[in-house]
């Protein structure tokens, strides 16, 4: 069966090809099933280039044992999973001091590369890398609003008379589906979460094993479920050691372990402000929010309850949500720099600051309710004056219909304008299921 990553363009293709012209090795890196593979194969019918698999368990063996011959032969070569044999980074290391011509080498991995014995240092200098991240809502919808793009150069134009029909119900539906391929192929509700058991059984068992021996690695699953049910909060790993029978030092190596494979995102703290009144801790997200609903057993029908733990949590995950579709919009944009959440020791915070590279910064507020109301705008507004001439806009996102200014660069945009784009009517995710089971 065909999946939304074999049938749908990703906009961070583009950026692929054309980093490739500038850098001998390009690094597609990112969770399992997202599309690297796909991707891989894409960009090898664009360069010509040969695709080796170390999935496949004699390549694999081969590359192990004889590095050198694997890497020889004409360029470019673009290598699928690098990291079941990291010594290959040595013979293409050796092969690049021979030859540093760009375009070279592509590889894709499923572990964040510095967290690979032997890997870190390797490539210093030679390889650039590229995140490829679940599906965004805009590839699904084959749209590209360009949302931060507008907002960290033309915020104003994205205040339209234009409103939005995404209903609340909508919106919790994006939210449980997420991004992962495989699972919005799933034909039913159970069939997805079926899958996601298995891929996260299969990355704690797999893949975070290849990347360090745990002497206790039973208590993974409990401490993944319970970063999930802190998400979108500050990272306490204090609170986490205790209930699943670890200390505080080994729930932090854990949660890096689990950040490294792609399942966990710690966003960073955030602070041009220069205030020491700013928390240095990180937030909780993780990837994606079908996984992150399936560990927390909420279902689409219980977020949609009418009652405040449900709207609490479903607050919590459209948080992740919407910052996991700004950061993938972040991978394929030119000018993003930086971004973290901006949070003080006296109440104010920003849920997701991003920061251009010639040092302008816009501000993202995160809000389940179908109203803004003058508090949501807080942080923001203390941002604004702390920045001062950088600070180039805040935004309230949140489930209401209509875009509006607010104050001094200070505006209010429904979430879906992430993916709607006002000339052209959305494919929904229930219609892309229905192409994927035809196509299957």
């Amino acid at each position: 069966m065909r999946t939304p990553s074999d049938l749908i363009h990703r906009h961070i293709e583009d950026v692929a090809l054309e980093r490739i012209k500038d850098t001998p090795v390009l690094l597609l890196e990112g969770p399992r099933t997202v599309g690297k593979s796909t991707l891989l194969r894409t960009l090898a019918e664009h360069t010509g280039g040969r695709l080796v698999d170390l999935d496949d368990l004699d390549t694999r063996t081969a590359a192990i044992r004889d590095p050198a011959t694997i890497i020889g032969g004409p360029k470019p070569l673009l290598i699928d999973e690098y990291q079941h044999a990291p010594m290959l980074l040595d013979a293409i290391k050796a092969q690049l001091n021979r030859d540093g011509n760009p375009g070279q080498f592509i590889l894709t991995g499923s572990a964040r590369h510095e967290s690979l014995p032997r890997t870190a240092q390797a490539l210093t200098g030679r390889l650039q890398r590229l995140p490829v991240l679940p599906l965004a809502q805009a590839e699904l919808d084959r749209t590209r609003p360009r949302l931060l793009e507008r907002a960290l150069t033309l915020p104003h134009t994205l205040v339209t008379p234009a409103q939005s029909s995404t209903s609340r119900e909508e919106y919790i539906q994006r939210v449980v589906r997420g991004g992962l391929p495989l699972a919005l192929a799933s034909r039913t509700d159970h069939a997805r979460h079926v899958w996601i058991d298995d891929y996260v059984k299969l990355t704690l068992e797999r893949d975070v094993q290849e990347l360090s021996r745990l002497r206790q690695a039973r208590v993974l699953p409990d401490l993944l479920a319970r970063l999930a049910g802190q998400t979108p909060g500050v990272l306490n790993a204090t609170s986490l050691a205790g209930p699943v029978g670890i200390d505080e030092k080994t729930a932090r190596d854990y949660i890096r372990l689990l950040e490294a494979v792609f399942l966990v995102h710690l966003l960073p703290a955030w602070d041009r402000t220069l205030t020491k009144r700013t928390t240095v801790r990180p937030k909780i997200h993780l990837v994606d929010t079908a996984v992150a609903s399936r560990l927390l057993r909420l279902t689409a029908e219980k977020l949609a309850r009418r009652e405040a733990a449900a709207m609490r949590e479903f607050g919590h995950l459209l948080e992740t949500f919407v910052v996991n579709e700004l950061l993938r919009e972040a991978s394929w944009s030119g000018p993003v720099a930086d971004a973290g959440h901006w949070r003080t020791k006296d109440g104010y915070e920003v849920d997701l600051v991003i920061e251009a590279d010639d040092g302008g910064v816009v501000g993202f507020e995160i809000k389940s309710a179908a109203q803004a109301a003058g508090n949501d705008f807080r942080g923001l507004e203390r941002l604004r004056d702390l920045l001062g001439s950088a600070f180039v806009a805040g935004f309230v996102l949140y489930t209401g219909v209509r875009s509006y200014t607010y104050g001094d660069r200070l505006h209010v945009l429904p979430i879906d304008r992430l993916w709607t784009r006002e000339e052209v009517s959305s494919t929904q995710p229930d219609k892309l299921a229905e192409d994927l089971v035809r196509e299957g």
